[in-house]
């Protein structure tokens, strides 16, 4: 016996394609078909008597209820099965040799099935506003995400904003030439006059920065004010919310810790669990034998789960007792750019009243949904995208999984209607688990990236990957939300800002290829970003030019773009059905292999040169195919656009090794330089730090705190100030 065949087949209907197996699919050469439960056997070579003239008759035809009445010389057996909401065929073949006619059978099998189960990708439903409930506008398309949302406190209120960010997700991807423009560089009279004509808050508030965003924004927004800067924070949501738990590890959050924003004790009032290990390990049932990989275990990687929300709060405390403000609830759509300021207007969306202030900067930190990256980069905001789904649950028994250890990267079956899923399961609070399911996915506007249809299939098949009664878990908080990616050449290839506005966080969709989010990126590059922000404000560097120095890139983390492409079906291409988990246990495997620290390097974004060439030359000698596979997922353009990328990173390599001694001279040159040539020496530090941070080496960098006691406001001068010459604590490189 011998498996010569093996397809996904992109419907969750399984019955639909038995039927279709043993009713209409005629084999291209003379054979008898024999129904089996799961499947058919195809009988082919010589018949006994009593069957033969039948079949010599209509032999594609002829299904026989007596198989034990046929002598037969050769057999292919045929065969479905479901998993992940998907269907799979296997043909194997029982005979010694190839069977003659074999290859025409498995050829005109391939073709019939792709014909007769083409890729389907859903639209979410048209909901008119007001007319009925979520729940009931959703039920008839996913009855399991509507079931299940009702028993998730506020579930409604968040099964409203899974819908929202897919249906506005969808338009920026299928209007990228021409997206909603809320970004306009006007004059201060034409500022007025284009101002909404409705009733309108003028208070007068005038901040140094504004902050659109409050989940990622008020960490950085809390550092700023912090620094002494007049700060305002704009949400959409009630402040505070989250639609995603924080992982992280403790060497990476010293980074808040080093920047005063949190001391020790904070630090561990809001860590809700570390374990002990987390697992990676994909699927390798299907792969060939040397695909095939042992688990990787990294027990210093995202293994402090962070009470989000807590953290969220303590932040948005912090920033108010620095004399920031919150402004929640709150929806930005429109800034007006002048040439000393910038006028955002927003809707306070209890009261429908609009909402304007002004600053000398504004901090995009919407994430994926806003607006001003696609007017800033049209087509090429996102190269990529992973569309993620889960909950945060309690009732997982003890033999399910044991609270001790994470899940970071886990599949449990192959490629599934075009998307090769991946779990993430982290330990919380008390009891708690946050489950994750999402999957690498190219920006395609017929296939933008659905999460319903990610809810439907994580609801559906959460009990393949945990033995789990869903009726049984507790369900206490939905987790959602696109995270972008970009693959990047150089440093400058895509637009993070403009005249006074910058764009951080997912709205810059600089986010690691592996594990890490927007998050990660922050925190990682947050020293590099506030010192780089805050020499800016103070020498008044706030065109674009400055500003878009001022950026998370790493030279050595766009390389390994290449990483998420190989995770990506491209959207309407069959691949074969083991192939990325083949890919992927390659490299894991490699990883696995390694002295701990190498793997733990890798994964945190700190992988040098040389390390990243041994690792990639390993790889390319253990699996040679896994070259090719490469090049048949990205093409000859991709390949071309990473191979500026590694060259790039060569280069930022070997200058990072030729000007080691750059950052040091920096600090030395500072006293003189900062105020003689400012332009020039904020070029010089961001070359430095591009230098460190940009190649994984990232440096201490010394901040002067403002004492806690101070809890006042800020006063608010009546008219926009002139520039900040030097706040009252700023950071000292």
């Amino acid at each position: 016996m011998k498996e010569i065949l093996y397809l996904e087949i992109p419907t969750p209907d399984t019955d639909a394609v038995l039927r279709w197996l043993q009713e209409d699919f005629q084999p291209e050469v003379s054979s008898q078909k024999l129904r089996s439960t799961d499947g058919i056997r195809l009988l082919v070579g010589s018949v006994a008597s009593g069957a033969g003239e039948k079949s010599s008759a209509h032999p594609a035809n002829s299904i026989s209820s007596n198989p034990e009445a046929l002598s037969v010389s050769d057999e292919l057996s045929l065969f479905v099965w479901s998993v992940q909401r998907t269907t799979y065929l296997k043909v194997f073949r029982w005979a010694e040799k190839a069977i003659a006619g074999e290859k025409q059978i498995l050829v005109g099998l391939k073709a019939a099935l792709r014909k007769h189960f083409p890729y389907n990708y859903p639209e979410p439903p048209a909901i008119a506003s007001g007319e009925r409930s979520i729940f009931e506008s959703l039920a008839p398309y996913y009855p399991l995400t509507v079931e299940y949302f009702q028993k998730i406190p506020n579930g409604e209120y968040d099964l409203n904003r899974v819908y929202w960010w897919e249906k506005r997700w969808r338009e920026g991807v299928r209007n990228p030439q021409e997206p909603k423009q809320v970004i306009f560089k006007t004059s201060s009279e034409e500022t007025i006059e284009n101002s909404e004509p409705q009733e309108k808050d003028y208070s007068g508030y005038n901040y140094d920065l504004i902050y659109i965003g409050g989940a990622l924004g008020v960490v950085h927004a809390a550092v700023m004010a912090r620094l002494g800067y007049r700060v305002l924070l704009m949400e959409r949501l009630p402040f505070g919310r989250m639609n995603r738990e924080w992982n992280i590890s403790r060497e990476e959050f010293q980074k808040l810790i080093d920047l005063g924003l949190f001391n020790k004790t904070e630090f561990e009032s809001i860590i809700a669990c570390e374990y002990a290990d987390g697992f990676n390990k994909f699927f390798d049932v299907n792969n060939p034998r040397q695909c095939k990989a042992p688990v990787l275990h990294t027990p210093t990687v995202l293994n402090v789960a962070l009470d989000a929300e807590k953290l969220l709060r303590l932040c948005g405390e912090k920033l108010l007792a620095a004399g920031g403000e919150i402004w929640d609830e709150t929806e930005f759509f429109r800034a007006d750019i002048e040439p000393e300021r910038v006028t955002v207007q927003a809707r306070h969306l209890p009261s429908g009243k609009i909402k304007r202030c002004s600053g000398r900067l504004l901090v995009d930190a919407m994430g994926t949904a806003s607006p001003i990256a696609w007017q800033l980069n049209g087509s090429r905001t996102f190269d990529s995208v992973c569309p993620t789904v889960g909950a945060v649950v309690s009732g997982l028994e003890p033999e399910v999984w044991d609270k001790q250890y994470g899940d970071v990267l886990n599949s449990h079956g192959d490629i599934s209607r075009g998307r090769q899923l991946i779990w993430e399961l982290f330990p919380g609070k008390a009891e708690e688990m946050a489950i994750y399911l999402f999957h690498y996915h190219e920006v395609n506007p017929e296939n933008p990236g659905s999460l319903l249809e990610m809810y439907e299939d994580f609801f559906t098949i959460l009990p393949e990957y945990r033995r789990c009664d869903l009726d049984e878990l507790v369900w206490k908080k939905a987790t959602f939300g696109y995270i972008p990616g970009y693959f990047a050449i150089g440093s400058s290839d895509r637009s993070v800002a403009f005249d006074r506005l910058i764009a951080m966080g997912d709205a810059a969709s600089l986010q690691s290829p592996l594990v890490f989010t927007g998050f990660g990126s922050l925190v990682r590059n947050l020293p590099r970003l506030t010192h780089l922000l805050d020499v800016a404000l103070k020498q008044d560097l706030l065109g674009a030019s400055h500003l878009n120095q001022i950026r998370a890139y790493q030279s050595n983390i766009a390389v390994t773009w290449l990483f998420s492409k190989g995770m990506m079906v491209p959207s309407g291409r069959f691949l074969p059905p083991e192939r990325i988990n083949s890919m992927l246990n390659t490299f894991f495997g490699i990883l696995a292999s390694e002295p701990l620290p190498v793997a733990d390097t890798f994964i945190k974004d700190r992988v040098d040169w040389f390390t990243f060439n041994r690792l990639a030359l390993k790889a390319a000698w253990q699996n040679p195919a896994l070259l090719l596979w490469i090049w048949e997922l990205a093409g000859a353009k991709d390949m071309l656009r990473w191979l500026g990328s590694y060259i790039s990173f060569t280069f930022y390599s070997f200058i990072g090794w030729l000007f080691a001694w750059l950052p040091s001279f920096t600090r030395w040159c500072q006293p003189w330089a900062e105020n003689r040539w400012p332009a020039f020496w904020f070029w010089l530090l961001a070359q430095s730090y591009a230098l460190t941070y940009g190649l994984g080496r990232p440096q201490k960098i010394a901040i002067s705190r403002i004492p806690e006691e101070r809890s006042q406001p800020l006063e608010v001068p009546a008219k926009v100030p002139a520039p900040v010459s030097a706040p009252k604590n700023s950071i000292s490189h």
